[in-house]
């Protein structure tokens, strides 16, 4: 997701400040809009601080706080957490039970079967024969148990991977931290999970962002959609173009489906838009995932979860989109046609 925050009008106001960095294994981008530069710098390096230091604490493949709690549950054992941890385990456990665990935590040994715990993805697919295995054991995160700061597990198998929780997680973190700090008017993105506050001129203009298609056309192809977005909403795209290896010209995503242990397939993309309120960045993350790997089944799944604006693209690059993304997107393609999902 392509960030196009607008310049400031002319109103006497200081330019937008803004910071990119690396952090999560995608890009950050952070923009802060009617404050003193030195001000919004401060402010802004305090968040991007909050997350290296979340990124190294729960890193699923270097060593980190869930990577030992990890290694106990394969060894068997106990092992005590910080408060912060139990509760996202908590947290997680709840947002999986939800999403009748398509979205699942608990599969990080599945994920490194097929490579994905790694910063350079390498074309390769994993034994079938360890796949069948792994499934057979059923890992989840529902085999967690939290008992006050300690955590156990009744299957071995289980490995935490944060992945498809964190940005979110950072995101509402990162709006915290903007406003304890004074900051009314931001945006902030983290590898297409976007949130906004205030707006872009600190006047009520709506930040204006893009949602990247699947499939570009050309060099540095266009949108697929923009759309404005308001104080407190966050919105989060989940896509097989981001991390994917390709084998005889078939592409495999690191979306997995706990059910089958291989890639989802039946979906390129998934956006959705969730309303301002406690963890909606964790939302906007945490959610788009069960969605997306539902494939076909992709609304029941959004009505189970509560999440009403959706924009999909099939596997086919069907484009559809639910009433209510359809009133808030603008297609940026053109002669695309957008089928509208009841």
């Amino acid at each position: 997701m392509l960030v196009m925050a607008l310049l400031l009008a002319a109103c006497g106001q200081p330019a937008p400040w803004r910071q990119e960095s690396y952090v999560f294994g995608t890009r950050v981008e952070l923009t802060i809009a009617g404050l003193p530069e030195a001000q919004a710098r401060a402010a802004g390096n305090r968040v991007l601080q909050d997350f290296d230091a979340l990124h190294r604490t729960y890193h699923a493949w270097q060593p980190s706080e869930l990577s030992a709690l990890n290694e106990s549950i394969a060894a068997g054992r106990g092992h005590e957490v910080s408060a912060e941890f139990a509760a996202y385990i908590r947290e997680a456990q709840g947002i999986a039970a939800a999403g009748e665990h398509l979205f699942d935590p608990g599969i990080g040994r599945l994920i490194a079967l097929w490579g994905f715990h790694s910063d350079e993805i390498q074309p390769r697919l994993p034994d079938p024969a360890a796949v069948r295995a792994l499934l057979a054991q059923h890992p989840s995160i529902a085999d967690l148990r939290v008992d006050g700061l300690r955590v156990s597990s009744r299957n071995k198998s289980v490995a935490l991977d944060f992945g498809g929780y964190l940005k979110g997680v950072a995101l509402d973190r990162a709006a915290a931290s903007l406003k304890a700090d004074g900051v009314a008017h931001a945006l902030i993105n983290i590898g297409g999970n976007v949130m906004a506050l205030g707006s872009r001129d600190g006047r009520g203009a709506a930040w204006r962002i893009g949602i990247q298609h699947p499939r570009p056309q050309g060099v540095g192809g266009a949108p697929l959609a923009t759309l404005e977005l308001h104080d407190g909403e966050a919105i989060g795209t989940s896509g097989d173009y981001h991390r994917y290896f390709e084998v005889a010209g078939r592409r495999y995503c690191h979306l997995l489906d706990p059910r089958t242990g291989f890639p989802a397939t039946a979906t390129q993309a998934v956006t959705v838009l969730i309303a301002p309120g406690p963890g909606a960045g964790m939302r906007s993350d945490a959610l788009s995932k069960p969605i997306f790997i539902a494939g076909s089944d992709w609304r029941g799944m959004a009505r189970k979860l509560g999440v009403a604006a959706i924009l999909r693209v099939g596997a086919d690059g069907t484009v559809s989109a639910t009433p209510a993304m359809r009133s808030r997107v603008k297609i940026e393609v053109p002669d695309l046609k957008l089928e509208v999902a009841q």
